[in-house]
Formats: structure tokens, C-alpha cells, sequence
């Protein structure tokens, strides 16, 4: 028996979602502007994303108005999780350790996000926090 799998976003398809979990129900003409901003698409190329995104079960649209209203079906942590586990597996063979090594090795943390990490790995090792 197959378990139910969540969609997997396209990098188009993320890019709206990002815009409606940041603004909520929105209108497809919304979200193209919002997009806008960043790069260039067509409205109607917003509009076709949105409607196969509905059709994926990705999207819910409310179509009791005139505007169409859409929302994510989508939570944002579920997929950011997902999304960050098909990376990990992908990109560094399931290893945590080399993912962070990657991280910190091309960035210079601050000492806020290094007190951060080190609270982290406390609480996952059990220690005090």
C-alpha cells in the first residue's frame, strides 16, 4: 500500500507558495505582483502555475467571488522539512554533519547563530540549555 505523498514544489511553484504564506489568501493578480517584483513572468503564466497548483493539491481556490482567492495547502514548515530532507539526501548523502560542515565552512557565523547551534545540539544531546 502506497503512503499518501506530500506534492514536491517546483522552484515556480515554491516561489508562489513563499508569497502566500507570507500574505495569506491572495488573488492570482497579487501574487503575479508580488512575483513581479523579482523577476519577470507573464500573468497568464502565474495564472496557469496557480490552477495546476490547485489541481496538484497544492492550492485551494475560492471561487465565490469573481477574483478568484487562493491558499496553500501546503504548510510551510512540512515542506521546508521535505523539501530540506530531499537536499540532505541528494547533495550530502544523508549526512547532517556534512551539510552543517558545508554551512559553516562558506559563511561566517555570528556569534548569535554559533550561541543558537550550540543551544541546539545541547537540546537534541539532551544537555542543558
Amino acid at each position: 500500500m502506497a503512503l499518501h505523498q506530500t506534492p514536491k514544489p517546483t522552484e515556480s511553484e515554491l516561489e508562489i507558495l513563499q508569497v502566500l504564506w507570507q500574505h495569506g489568501p491572495s488573488t492570482v493578480r497579487f501574487v503575479h505582483e508580488e512575483l513581479s517584483e523579482t523577476k519577470d513572468a507573464g500573468y497568464t503564466t502565474t495564472l496557469k502555475i496557480m490552477q495546476l497548483m490547485t489541481e496538484k493539491g497544492m492550492l485551494e481556490a475560492d471561487k465565490s467571488s469573481r477574483s478568484h482567492i487562493f491558499r496553500p495547502l501546503l504548510q510551510e514548515e512540512d515542506t521546508q522539512q521535505q523539501l530540506l530532507d530531499r537536499f540532505l539526501d541528494t547533495a550530502f548523502r544523508g549526512s547532517a554533519s556534512k551539510l552543517v560542515m558545508q554551512a559553516l565552512g562558506n559563511s561566517r557565523a555570528s556569534k548569535e547563530e554559533l550561541d543558537e547551534i550550540r543551544n541546539l545540539l545541547d537540546k537534541l544531546e539532551g544537555g542543558t540549555q
